[in-house]
C-alpha cells in the first residue's frame, strides 16, 4: 500500500493540466504554428517584422526550460498535524521605581506660565477683541486658565442682552428672570470690576440688573441701555451716586422718561462729560437742563433720529448751549430737523466752542442750516478738525472760507440726489482747497454742481505744493472733473487710498467707479494716461 500512496502522490492533477495550457504563451503558438520542429525553419523577429527561414534556428530548448523552471512547484500533500508545545510561563516583570523629580514629563508651556503673565497676555486680547467669548473659552483649557480667566480685571466690558424669545411677552419675560439669576452670580465674582456696560432688548427687569450694578461695580464709567424700557428716575440716581465714576451715558433707541434723565444728570453733575440721545418730544426738557450749566463739563453731545421719524424740528438756542456747555468737543446733530433759536436784536453774540473738534450735522431731509447759522455755531472754535455738512445745500464755498479753524482735515460736502442741482453753487470751490489743502485727509465733493474749469482749479491747490498733501481719500461721485485734473490729483498725492470716480460724466468709460487702495488707484492713473480723450 505504501508504493501505491507514494504513486497517487506524485501524480499531477488534472486541473495542473488545464493551467499550464491556458498559461502557454502567444509566443509558443506562433512557433509552433509557423515553425514547428523538424520542418527546417525557424523564426526571427526584428522590430516590428517576423521573418521565417530556412535553417536551423536557436534551440527553445532552454526557453522552455526557464518558464519550466519559474512554473510553481505541484502542490504537496498536508503534512500531519504535530501537537503544538505548551507555552512556558514568562516571568511577570517588576514594577517599575517611580521616576525622579528632575526626570518627571514636560507637562507643557500652559502650566509652566507664571500667573501674572498670563492674565497679562489675556489683557491684550481682551483689549483687542473684547472679554467675549475669548475668555469663556480660555476657562476651559486647563485649572491655570481657568484661573486666568477669572480674574475681575479682565472683565472690564460686557454686554448683556436676553435671547429673543419671538411676539410673547411672557417667554421673554422668562429669559429675562433666567439671565437675572446668572448675574446674580456673576456680578460679585466676575464683574465687580466693570467698568463698561451694555444692556440691549431688556424690557421689563433693567431696574434689578441697575440694582446688581449699582452694588457690585463701583468702577463703572459708561452705560448704554439700547431697546430698553421702564427705566425710571429712581434706577438712575440709585446707579449716579453708587458708581461714583460714572460720566458717559448712551440712551438711543430706549424708552426713557426725560424727568429720568434729568434728574440722573443733576446728581451726576459736573462729572458728566457724554451724552448720546435720540430725538423725541422730550428732548427738549433734557436739553433744557443742559443749557442751565448742569453738566458745564459735558464734551460729547449727540442726538440722532430713531427708527419713528419725529417731524417737529427741534429749536436749538445755539448761544445758551455755548454757555451752558463751554467744553464740549463734540456735537453731533444727526439726520435731524432742527433749527436755530432766532438771533434776538441787542443779543450779544455767544462765547462760541472753543475746543469744538468735530461738528456733524449730516441729514437726509430737509435742512435749515446756512452760512450764518454754520457761523454761529463755530464762532470761536480754532481747534475744528472734522467738519461733516452732507446734505446741507444751503452752505456755500464763501461761508467756509471765513470760518476761523485753520487746521481742518476732514471736509464732507456731499449732496446724494436730494438737492436740486439748479441752485446749487457753480463757482467757489478753489477757495476750500486753497484754505485747507496743507491739512486735508478727507474731501467728498459728491454731487456738488461746480463746473469743470472750477473743479480744475480747486484740484490744482494739491499738486503745486511744496510738501506733499496728506489727503488720503477724495469723493469726486457725479461731479464734473476731468482726467487730466484726477491724474493731476493722482500724481501729486502719494498716500491716496480711496477715489470714488462713479457718475463723473468727462471720464472715459471703465474707470467711472470706486478705487481703493494704493494699487487700484495706481492703475487708474496708468489708464487715464494712457487713453484717448473722452469726446465731448
Amino acid at each position: 500500500m505504501a508504493p501505491a500512496a507514494a504513486r497517487r502522490a506524485r501524480r499531477r492533477p488534472r486541473g495542473a493540466l488545464r493551467a499550464a495550457a491556458r498559461s502557454r504563451s502567444a509566443e509558443d503558438w506562433w512557433w509552433d504554428r509557423l515553425a514547428p520542429s523538424g520542418s527546417g525553419f525557424h523564426l526571427m523577429q526584428a522590430d516590428s517584422v517576423l521573418l521565417v527561414l530556412p535553417g536551423l534556428g536557436p534551440s527553445r530548448a532552454p526557453r522552455r526550460a526557464a518558464r519550466r523552471a519559474s512554473r510553481p512547484p505541484p502542490p504537496r500533500p498536508p503534512a500531519p498535524a504535530r501537537p503544538r508545545p505548551r507555552p512556558r510561563p514568562r516571568p511577570r516583570p517588576e514594577p517599575a521605581s517611580p521616576p525622579a523629580p528632575d526626570q518627571a514629563p514636560d507637562a507643557g508651556w500652559g502650566d509652566r506660565l507664571p500667573l501674572e503673565v498670563l492674565v497679562h497676555i489675556f489683557g491684550l486680547l481682551v483689549a483687542a477683541d473684547g472679554p467675549m467669548p475669548f475668555l469663556g473659552r480660555a476657562a476651559r483649557v486647563c485649572r491655570l486658565w481657568h484661573q486666568a480667566a477669572s480674574q475681575p480685571t479682565l472683565w472690564h466690558t460686557a454686554t448683556l442682552s436676553p435671547p429673543l424669545a419671538g411676539r410673547a411677552s411672557k417667554s421673554s419675560v422668562k429669559a429675562e428672570q433666567k439671565l437675572l439669576a446668572s448675574l446674580e452670580w456673576l456680578m460679585p465674582n466676575r464683574f465687580s470690576q466693570l467698568q463698561r456696560l451694555t444692556l440691549i432688548h431688556w424690557k421689563s427687569q433693567v431696574h434689578p440688573v441697575l440694582k446688581l450694578v449699582s452694588e457690585c461695580c463701583p468702577r463703572l464709567t459708561f452705560l448704554k441701555l439700547s431697546d430698553c424700557h421702564n427705566v425710571t428716575a429712581d434706577t438712575l440716581v440709585m446707579l449716579a451716586k453708587a458708581c461714583r465714576g460714572l460720566h458717559s451715558l448712551d440712551l438711543q433707541h430706549s424708552m426713557v422718561d426725560s424727568t429720568a434723565v434729568v434728574s440722573f444728570l443733576e446728581e451726576v453733575g459736573p462729572r458728566m462729560l457724554k451724552l448720546w440721545l435720540t430725538y423725541s418730544s422730550q428732548t427738549t426738557a433734557i436739553l433744557g437742563a443742559l443749557l442751565g450749566s448742569c453738566c458745564p463739563h459735558l464734551q460729547v453731545l449727540e442726538v440722532s433720529t430713531g427708527i419713528n421719524r419725529n417731524s417737529t424740528p427741534l429749536q436749538l438756542p445755539v448761544e445758551a448751549l455755548q454757555k451752558g456747555c463751554p467744553q464740549l468737543q463734540v456735537l453731533r446733530l444727526l439726520n435731524l430737523i432742527w433749527m436755530p433759536k432766532p438771533f434776538g436784536r441787542g443779543v450779544a453774540p455767544g462765547p462760541g466752542f472753543p475746543r469744538l473738534e468735530e461738528l456733524c450735522l449730516a441729514g437726509s431731509t430737509c435742512t435749515f442750516v446756512s452760512n450764518e447759522v454754520l457761523g454761529r455755531l463755530l464762532r470761536g472754535s480754532p481747534s475744528l478738525r472734522l467738519l461733516d455738512l452732507r446734505g446741507c445745500d444751503r452752505i456755500t464755498p464763501a461761508g467756509l472760507h471765513g470760518l476761523p479753524c485753520q487746521e481742518l482735515e476732514q471736509l464732507h460736502l456731499g449732496l446724494y440726489g436730494m438737492s436740486d442741482r439748479l441752485t446749487l453753487a457753480k463757482e467757489g470751490s478753489p477757495l476750500l482747497t486753497q484754505k485747507w489743502h496743507h491739512s486735508l485727509r478727507e474731501l467728498d465733493l459728491s454731487g456738488q454742481g461746480f463746473h469743470e474749469k472750477d473743479l480744475d482749479q480747486a484740484l490744482a491747490a494739491f499738486s503745486g505744493a511744496s510738501v506733499p498733501p496728506a489727503l488720503r481719500c477724495l469723493n469726486l461721485r457725479g461731479t464734473r472733473v476731468t482726467p487730466s485734473t484726477v491724474s493731476s490729483v493722482i500724481s501729486s498725492c502719494p498716500g491716496l487710498l480711496y477715489l470714488n470716480l462713479e457718475s463723473c460724466r468727462c471720464l472715459p468709460r471703465g474707470l467711472k467707479r470706486v478705487y481703493r487702495g494704493l494699487e487700484e488707484v495706481q492703475w487708474c492713473l496708468e489708464q487715464l494716461l494712457t487713453s484717448p480723450p473722452a469726446p465731448r
